[in-house]
């Protein structure tokens, strides 16, 4: 008599901002299940992917009133689909997060949740973000961290932020990983000699650097997402607002 089955629950994901981080975590989500289960499981998801280039314009030009249009009808889309939880795969469009979650009936698991308990759990108290401009200048990420968690967000100056986001935006999210960016960012973190630590606060980042090329801790906010996601996924209690 064979086993039965483990019942997996589905897993909404709004994706596509890019498909290059995207496609992280559909790798990272099935090898997951896989890992943890064995044999031929894999990870039950509905992707909803936006095409980018529209998202980008549209977060260019401030109109994040058509954003979050957007990703609530893609929401919507997606627990009517049936998606028990849903992540928003991008740091930067959860400065939309609470009006997507007004309107669903299902858990949507926040990265910086994900993000602020790994911080705490290693003792971590004044990260260093790297991630969009939008991510670093906005108070949505960093006040979630700060208010949540009671860390001391730190950001890289004026100009440096303007590289971070440039090579997200110009390379990263067009598939083009380059070492001399990569030296870039190695240099923009040397400078603040007060962060104890690192988060790659853009799920593209850890297209290019690794926690290797740091002398400090690193939180790696994708794989950190995709930690919570595998937890929905296997219907164990997740760190969010909801139990599935």
């Amino acid at each position: 008599m064979t086993n039965p089955l483990r019942p997996l629950k589905t897993l909404g994901l709004i994706g596509g901002m890019s498909w290059e981080s995207s496609l992280v975590y559909y790798q990272k989500l099935n090898q997951g299940v896989r890992e943890q289960l064995g044999g031929l499981y894999s990870a039950p998801l509905l992707l909803a992917s936006l095409e980018f280039a529209q998202i980008a314009e549209l977060q260019h030009q401030g109109d994040w009133a058509q954003l979050e249009k957007l990703l609530v009808e893609a929401g919507q889309g997606l627990q009517g689909a049936g998606a028990s939880a849903l992540m928003i795969a991008t740091n930067t469009m959860h400065k939309l997060y609470d009006p997507v979650a007004a309107s669903l009936d299902i858990p949507v698991l926040h990265i910086a949740e994900a993000t602020g308990r790994a911080l705490v759990a290693a003792g971590c108290r004044r990260p260093l973000l790297l991630a969009t401009a939008f991510t670093m200048e906005q108070d949505f990420y960093k006040g979630y961290l700060e208010q949540r968690f009671g860390l001391e967000v730190r950001v890289p100056e004026s100009e440096d932020r303007a590289e971070v986001h440039r090579v997200i935006y110009e390379e990263l999210c067009q598939g083009q990983v380059l070492p001399t960016s990569k030296a870039r960012y190695q240099a923009i973190v040397a400078k603040d000699t007060q962060a104890d630590s690192i988060i790659f606060g853009c799920t593209e980042v850890d297209l290019l650097v690794a926690a290797g090329d740091f002398d400090r801790p690193c939180f790696d906010s994708t794989r950190l997402h995709v930690e919570a996601g595998l937890a929905a996924i296997l219907g164990e209690r997740t760190d969010q607002r909801a139990q599935l």
